[in-house]
């Protein structure tokens, strides 16, 4: 009786596993994450009040080093981006909610799209979040008006422009005015100032601010 009890809990568990890890095609492991509402009344009036910029999609076309050719959602509704399609300079932000360094350096990317966003363009990718209230929350909190995709099941991950953030979160992934990849970093503890960040985009993108 044991014996087919444990048996019982067994299958189940790796039943219930299954429903979210399949292997896709080329043998890795698909996550396939929960239903999750990115585009709701109540996230579009949360983000027109705090005044959150839409996705802006580019009008580039793949190209080798480029950005995948992956299609992600604007946070809080708006205009799909084809990640592939955006020119730089650009400075991409891979954050969550639940990611306390995120939270500390948002303030610092909202300063330096304050005074930058002519030069270098800002974009977030809250990624691997299943709560999108509360990431519009946290931007709130930060005043962190630069606009932000939403990567629920953090398919980017699978692609080396993102390795990176393989490592962890806050991660940053530079892009040139050719749409090309050059350079990525995970900021363990997150940016803590303008000058550094000024100095991430001398480094990777050869721009002095």
């Amino acid at each position: 009786m044991r014996k087919a009890l444990l048996l019982a809990v067994v299958l189940v568990t790796f039943g219930a596993l299954y429903a979210v890890w399949s292997y896709d095609d080329g043998g890795g492991i698909d996550v396939r994450p929960p239903d999750v509402e990115v585009d709701t009344p109540a996230l579009r009036e949360a983000k027109a009040r705090i005044g959150m910029e839409d996705c802006a999609p580019g009008d580039g076309e793949p190209v080798e080093g480029g950005l995948p050719e992956l299609t992600l959602p604007c946070l809080g509704g708006g205009t799909d981006v084809e990640l592939s399609s955006l020119r730089g300079p650009m400075v991409i932000n891979l954050w969550a909610s639940w990611c306390g360094p995120c939270e500390e350096e948002m303030p610092v990317l909202q300063a330096f799209h304050e005074q930058y966003a002519d030069r270098v363009a800002v974009l977030g990718v809250d990624n691997q979040d299943v709560y999108p209230g509360r990431a519009l929350a946290l931007a709130e909190r930060t005043g962190a008006t630069y606009p932000s995709l939403v990567d629920v099941g953090g398919e980017v991950l699978s692609e080396e422009a993102f390795a990176v953030a393989r490592r962890g979160l806050p991660a940053f992934v530079f892009i040139d005015e050719e749409g090309k990849v050059v350079g990525s970093t995970n900021a363990s503890g997150g940016v803590e100032s303008i000058d550094q960040l000024e100095d991430l985009v001398a480094d990777y993108l050869g721009i002095e601010l």
